[in-house]
């Protein structure tokens, strides 16, 4: 095999490697080096914004198997068939903390899907929890700041944590997964998945219908307690990282199985609860789980920062077949996340090789732009629509209109029988054990009591009476109890 020569960047071969040119033999150093100005100033450039939220992530590369038929609801290409595979990339993360934090903490997990489908890639951005904290994105950048790190004393703040979901009584039922037995997993492998949001999909004959989104772990779900995640994170911050590489590094290749709940479009404006609001699961007994296929994934990436740190998953990226819904949280991340990603990455970030789709062809007229790879001939023009056989929009749309009626500005859901902030927290409070109820308690007093205000503390109360009647019992009891202390 022949031997490697090292290069600078543009190719020429590097003479010394460990000593940089000088002026004489122990004289300064000159700017003529190019090899030594080339190495620093990509060092200084070598790290790029971290995310604003899902910092800290793995990811790992699988496909994607179709085990039953779903050609009734979706006319996507890369579901239409049993047995079709599709590539896939995955990148899990947790949501509030940096870069440099630690994987067994309480929080939520995204779970962040990219097919390589033969009709471009589609994304699906979701978490290991079926809803959210809140349902309007305008709410999102206050969410976010009230769980990052104080300006002041540059820690998550229980005040700044509490005060704001006091403020938003419908992030209640979150909170009630978050501090639950499911808010710290055992590793990425041992939790499920959700969409999350609401989706649609359309068949061949047109019509709609809206879907959420189930990955369960074929690992079964595990979790950690408070005290065992504290263990683990002084052991190995990286243990959710570690255990994913490791396991596909051994050959056991992570799998689930994912299940859509199905709705009729037709019967979203009469259900009795708003089936947009992404604070809300709609019950099993409604629309039942049905299966699609299954996950698996089976390779590691060979660099962690050009696959998984320039991995870039946006909600918009939909496949012919599949599109929105009203969702108004999936609404505003509809721009958010591509937009997030040209900050990061650049305009030419789904040039990148994680990033970039797998069809024959990528045909549009973007051009220019930092690291643009991506050219085209020398005839090709830059506008559209031109005399010069330049590619042409298709009267094919990815998904169904949807029929929109009223005034423009500012509004609320639109109403529902049952549209209250509470119910399902409390239907979840019910569903759990005794021991899982304990926990539950024991977990919020960890952290309420340490509200300075009395009036914040209050609200929280509240909320979780709201929710059911001995929820909000145990809670207050425990929260006084260690307030009294």
């Amino acid at each position: 095999m022949a031997k490697r020569v090292l290069t600078t960047e543009s190719g020429a071969p590097v003479a010394d490697n460990q000593n940089s040119a000088s002026a004489g033999l122990g004289g300064p150093l000159l700017l003529q080096d190019q090899h030594l100005l080339e190495k620093l100033a990509r060092f200084n450039r070598e790290r790029i914004p971290e995310r604003v939220v899902h910092a800290r992530g793995s990811g790992a590369y699988g496909y994607f198997e179709v085990t039953d038929d779903v050609t009734g609801f979706t006319r996507a290409d890369f579901l239409s068939e049993v047995g079709k595979r599709t590539e896939t990339f995955i990148r899990f993360s947790t949501v509030a903390d940096s870069l440099g934090g630690a994987d067994a903490v309480r929080d939520p997990r995204g779970f962040a899907l990219k097919f390589y489908t033969d009709e471009g890639n589609y994304d699906l951005v979701g978490n290991n929890t079926p809803v959210f904290f809140i349902k309007d994105p305008i709410k999102f950048p206050d969410f976010i700041h009230s769980q990052k790190r104080d300006p002041f004393t540059g820690r998550q703040e229980p005040d700044n944590v509490w005060d704001f979901w006091a403020h938003s009584p419908e992030a209640t039922h979150q909170v009630t997964w978050l501090m639950g037995d499911r808010g710290i997993p055992a590793s990425y492998r041992h939790m499920n998945g959700y969409g999350s949001h609401t989706y649609q999909w359309t068949n061949a004959q047109g019509e709609a219908f809206f879907v959420k989104y189930h990955f369960k772990t074929n690992q079964g779900v595990r979790s950690l307690s408070a005290d065992q995640a504290a263990e683990l994170v002084g052991k190995d911050a990286n243990s959710h990282q570690t255990d994913l590489l490791q396991a596909i590094e051994r050959g056991v290749n992570p799998s689930w199985t994912l299940y859509v709940q199905v709705m009729p479009a037709a019967e979203a404006a009469d259900y009795r609860f708003n089936p947009f609001d992404l604070t809300k699961v709609w019950p099993h007994a409604d629309h039942p789980l049905q299966r699609v296929g299954r996950l698996v994934l089976d390779r590691n990436p060979d660099n962690v920062f050009a696959e998984v740190e320039q991995a870039a998953f946006s909600p918009n990226n939909f496949v012919p077949g599949i599109g929105p819904s009203p969702d108004k949280m999936l609404q505003g991340r509809l721009f958010a996340y591509a937009d997030a990603h040209r900050y990061r990455l650049g305009v030419n970030h789904t040039q990148l090789p994680v990033n970039a789709p797998r069809t024959p062809v990528v045909d549009n007229y973007g051009r220019d732009g930092l690291h643009a790879t991506r050219y085209g001939s020398r005839y090709d023009k830059n506008y559209e629509p031109n005399s010069y056989a330049g590619p042409a929009q298709t009267d094919a749309a990815l998904s169904s209109p949807l029929a929109v009626h009223g005034w423009t500005g500012t509004h609320e859901a639109p109403a529902h029988a049952k549209d209250d902030d509470f119910f399902q927290a409390g239907e979840l409070y019910r569903l759990m054990s005794e021991d899982e109820k304990g926990r539950l308690v024991a977990n919020i007093a960890g952290g309420l009591p340490q509200v300075t205000r009395d009036d914040v503390i209050e609200k929280n109360l509240a909320h979780f009476h709201a929710a059911d009647a001995d929820y909000g019992k145990r809670v207050e009891e425990a929260v006084r109890a260690l307030r009294e202390d």
